[in-house]
């Protein structure tokens, strides 16, 4: 009897527990079902307002209009500032004309141009790269500009050139049919000559030449390309000629160096009695600084064996002819005519142009002068030494290249 008791005890207490389980699992699922409902209902409502905001932004009467230029927005916390036009000075857009942001609501990158304007755009052309303008712009009376390249072998002492183009060149007559002659000075007995292009202002050439030079004399000899026109006679008409240094440059075969020249005319004055000088002069009146760029000299007499001249150009400011610096060249040895391309600055004030001068000496052997030349103002100056200086002045930062005849002091 007290079995069947507990028996009876123990399934009634095994039902509660299986009713009070099922309670608990309705419950839970009836939350669950709930939370479902929920997260069906807000994803149904935010469609619908994503749309909403979409068609806003995309109605022909927003003021935000679509515009093949990539637009560039105001953020909405920046509506009060005044926005101003950079160019025009003029304000973009009144308080009046801002839209208005919602204050509630989920955020979205919709919802967030809703709120904004458009003050401007990204012009896509500032973002090219900068155009070669070597073939586009050329100075005044520029008779053709030629484009070349150099490297120097080490190991087997071979001078690589490659003659790349040239533009703009100025024929005598009605066509052009140019070729280019390379020479390797001082020699001028031997040279190399490209292809003749038939009827071509703007010959793209592409050869490549070689000459063989040795690594200690490289640094003394200088390039020269003299560009010609066959005319219908078959004569060689000299259009102009580039002369290039090799000195201030850095030759390897690693480092090919790219470079144009603007052609320059044969001289057809022959040199003055005791030779000539070439050089160029600038003023940087901001910076107050006077350049020097000696080019070369031509027609020297030298006093002793030509086989051991060396010649080289001192460069000397004097003010109220007092001397206050003086800088020199590098040696050239054995050559009437040498090329020097050098550069020199000097500091002078703006103030001190009128009483300020430049001598430049060519000098033999450390002792010897060949000739001298002084530019400067109308108190130390006359001719074409006067004239030189006042284009200086007159064209600041602008380099102005002349020659001019040596005089000998007695």
């Amino acid at each position: 009897m007290v079995k069947d008791l507990e028996n009876k005890s123990y399934e009634e207490r095994l039902k509660e527990l299986e009713q009070v389980a099922a309670v608990v699992g309705g419950v839970i699922g009836g939350i669950l079902l709930l939370v479902l409902i929920g997260i069906a209902a807000y994803l149904f409502w935010k469609k619908v307002y994503l749309q909403a905001s979409y068609e806003e932004l995309t109605n022909p009467s927003s003021p935000v209009e679509r515009m093949r230029s990539v637009p560039f927005i105001v953020p909405p916390k920046f509506h009060k500032q005044a926005w101003i036009d950079m160019t025009s000075g003029e304000q973009i857009q009144d308080d009046s004309d801002l839209y208005v942001t919602p204050d509630s609501g989920p955020r979205s990158s919709f919802h967030s141009l809703a709120g904004a304007y458009q003050v401007g755009t990204i012009n896509p052309e500032l973002y090219k790269f900068p155009e070669d303008k070597s073939e586009t712009d050329f100075p005044e009376g520029c008779i053709g500009r030629l484009w070349f390249s150099v490297q120097y072998e080490q190991e087997s002492e071979k001078l690589l050139v490659s003659l790349i183009k040239a533009r703009k060149l100025q024929s005598p007559s009605a066509s052009c049919s140019p070729f280019v002659k390379i020479y390797l000075l001082p020699d001028e007995r031997r040279y190399l000559q490209s292809k003749i292009k038939r009827k071509n202002l703007n010959p793209q050439f592409e050869e490549d030449f070689v000459f063989q030079v040795s690594s200690n004399t490289l640094y003394q000899r200088t390039l020269k390309f003299c560009v010609y026109h066959v005319d219908k006679q078959k004569k060689h008409v000299l259009l102009g000629q580039v002369m290039f240094p090799l000195k201030n440059e850095t030759l390897s075969i690693d480092n090919k160096v790219v470079v144009w020249r603007d052609l320059e005319a044969e001289t057809l004055e022959p040199p003055s009695e005791h030779g000539d000088i070439q050089f160029s002069l600038s003023y940087n009146d901001y910076l107050g600084r006077l350049t020097v760029v000696v080019l070369r000299a031509r027609g020297l007499r030298f006093q002793n064996d030509r086989q051991a001249a060396s010649v080289f150009v001192k460069v000397s400011l004097m003010n109220h002819n007092q001397f206050i610096k003086s800088k020199r060249t590098s040696a050239v040895l054995g050559s009437p005519d040498p090329l020097y391309n050098e550069t020199f600055s000097f500091k002078v004030d703006q103030m001190e142009l009128d009483t300020a001068s430049l001598s430049l000496s060519v000098i033999q052997n450390e002792t010897c002068s060949l000739g001298r030349v002084v530019v400067g103002p109308f108190m130390y100056t006359r001719g074409k030494e006067l004239e030189h200086w006042n284009e200086m002045v007159s064209k600041p930062k602008e380099l102005v290249k002349r020659w001019h005849a040596l005089a000998v002091s007695t």
